[in-house]
């Protein structure tokens, strides 16, 4: 057999990278496209796309003008479908109790009327112990509470045992600054660790907490929300934000507000303060202490008919303890409430998206029955 010349060998090579060409892009093409066409199969039978590890990281920021709105979809909407968004529904968290203050658990769909600006609204859902509820505890570290905050750390921890395990829990103390001890957490270990950071503090920035809290801890999330705050809710005019501010805030974010008030335990201190004083002999030497003793009881009435009107307009409850021992029985009593309260659906009649405030109120079948919830919420823009 002869030897190829030059020309021959060229020849023979071009060929054959030629036919090793092919067959490398055929390779390729099985490498790279093959996976492509079966993600797109995958998507077409609603597989999950892996999550990315920015898909888990936490967004914290101010929520949108109507978080707790829930768009509602087609029922028969299947996985890999093109949904369309039909209405919105509202979400009323209502707590119902008897003549007696005791609660009432066994109502039916059909046993409540939900009004929205007077007009009658159709309800669409009811539920019962079944939409897990956000809980963010709030103690005011300032020195009106600061010798008792033991107390406070026990009834929490009794609270947060009382809770369903989906439930969430946050903590926030403030005082001359409003910290966040503990970002939501199913842990009760956690919880615990974060009650034993407290410490104390001097002024009270009431009304901040209150908006902080609101802004920043709840997102959107389907759950029930709630904030359960022990103070005496005397601002120290230290802060940015108002009272009024504080329950806008509120109710933009459509959180419930249970305050447990030390209002009774310093009214009564300060009342045997001052009628210790009127009965010596050095009265008129202590009409500056007898002054302030007074002052502070007219501020003390102030703030509880304010903090009455916070409750009230969230659809929560205002306790007053008589002593720091009786805040297990309080805290008990918001856990109960949580545990038996309804969760009311209904879609708006007026659909008009201009952010207005729309007041809303709930009445049942029973005359006898007093229901709780708030006064309203804002609708969504746009």
């Amino acid at each position: 057999m002869g030897v190829p010349n030059r020309s021959n060998r060229d020849s023979v090579a071009s060929k054959t990278f030629g036919a090793t060409g092919l067959l490398i892009v055929a390779i390729l093409a099985l490498v790279f496209v093959q996976p492509t066409t079966g993600q797109k199969r995958g998507a077409a039978r609603g597989a999950k796309p892996t999550p990315t590890p920015d898909s888990n990281l936490k967004r914290m920021g101010p929520p949108p003008p109507a978080p707790q709105l829930r768009k509602k979809t087609e029922a028969e909407a299947k996985p890999g479908d093109v949904i369309t968004v039909e209405t919105t529904e509202v979400m009323l968290p209502v707590t119902v109790r008897d003549a007696n203050g005791r609660l009432v658990s066994d109502l039916a769909r059909s046993d409540f009327h939900v009004f929205e600006d007077n007009l009658a609204q159709p309800l669409s859902d009811l539920a019962l112990r079944q939409v897990p509820v956000d809980v963010v505890l709030m103690v005011d570290a300032s020195s009106s509470v600061a010798a008792n905050l033991d107390d406070f750390r026990r009834a929490a921890e009794q609270f947060a045992a009382q809770l369903d395990p989906q439930d969430r829990l946050s903590l926030i103390k403030f005082d001359d600054r409003v910290q966040l001890l503990q970002d939501w957490t199913r842990s009760r270990f956690q919880l615990h660790r974060a009650l034993s950071r407290i410490d104390a503090g001097m002024f009270t920035r009431f009304n901040d907490a209150l908006v902080l809290a609101a802004r920043d801890q709840f997102g959107q999330t389907q759950n029930r929300r709630a904030i359960i705050v022990l103070s005496d809710g005397i601002d120290s005019g230290r802060g940015a934000s108002s009272a009024d501010q504080a329950l806008q805030a509120l109710l933009t974010t459509q959180v419930t507000v249970y305050v447990i008030s030390n209002t009774e335990i310093s009214r009564a201190t300060k009342r045997a303060q001052l009628d210790s004083l009127l009965a010596s002999d050095a009265v008129n030497l202590s009409q500056i202490q007898i002054e302030n003793l007074r002052l502070g009881l007219r501020a003390l009435d102030d703030s509880e008919e304010k903090l009455l009107q916070l409750a009230d307009s969230t659809g929560g409850r205002l306790y007053k303890p008589l002593s720091f021992a009786q805040l297990d029985d309080a805290y008990r009593e918001v856990a109960d409430e949580l545990r038996r309260q309804y969760a009311i659906y209904y879609t708006p009649l007026n659909k008009t998206r201009d952010g207005s405030f729309r007041r809303v109120r709930v009445e049942t079948s029973q005359p006898r029955y007093k229901t709780s919830t708030r006064i309203g919420y804002y609708a969504p823009r746009g």
